[in-house]
């Protein structure tokens, strides 16, 4: 089993930064890959990015390109997005997710409410 909590939530304004971290424990030793999604009020869960566990390979949507990044090091247990230039369209629960090899996404943190103001 792997438990995965997300911090650094918060309500900010349009153009501000913040920078959420996800902890990982248990068999984290499974983790393949790591990654970001978010999920807005009526609408789908979507990826936001994901890091491969060398850190070395990082893919992002192309909605936040340019603006998010996300950072490091899932041997260590603890996975960065550092959000730039927030929009209000930012404005979603934040979820961590592992990859473990053969089950996909499997493991998911509880979330990070991110609210943007305009």
């Amino acid at each position: 089993q792997v438990q995965l909590v997300e911090s650094g939530g918060g309500l900010v304004q349009a153009g501000d930064s913040l920078r959420l971290s996800c902890a990982a424990s248990g068999r984290t030793i499974t983790i393949y890959t790591m990654a970001w999604f978010r999920q807005a009020p009526g609408k789908e869960r979507e990826f936001v990015a994901d890091i491969s566990r060398s850190g070395d390979i990082t893919s992002y949507a192309d909605s936040v390109k340019g603006r998010f990044t996300i950072s490091g090091d899932i041997a260590k247990n603890t996975v960065f997005l550092q959000m730039n230039s927030l929009k209000p369209e930012d404005t979603a629960v934040y979820y961590c997710a592992a990859v473990v090899p053969g089950k996909g996404y499997y493991y998911w943190g509880q979330g990070t409410q991110v609210t943007v103001s305009s």
